[in-house]
C-alpha cells in the first residue's frame, strides 16, 4: 500500500449495511509511501492508523488541493 498526503484511505465496513469510513492522509509517516499514516476525519480528527486489509487508498485529490 502506498499513498501520500492528501490521497484518502477508504476502510470498508465489516458489515453488511455498514458505511466505508473515509479519511485523508495528512502525513506519510512510514518509507516510500508505506504505512503507518496520520489521518484526520471529516470532523478534524486526527490519528495514526496502518491500514488492513479491508482498506484502499483513493488517490483522487479533494476539490481544491492542488
Amino acid at each position: 500500500m502506498h499513498a501520500s498526503k492528501g490521497d484518502h484511505l477508504v476502510v470498508h465496513g465489516r458489515v453488511v449495511g455498514t458505511k466505508d469510513h473515509v479519511v485523508e492522509i495528512v502525513e506519510v509517516l512510514g518509507p516510500n509511501g508505506n504505512p503507518p499514516y496520520r489521518v484526520r476525519d471529516g470532523k478534524g480528527h486526527e490519528t495514526i492508523m496502518s491500514p488492513g486489509p479491508d482498506s484502499v487508498v483513493d488517490h483522487r485529490k479533494a476539490s481544491g488541493q492542488g
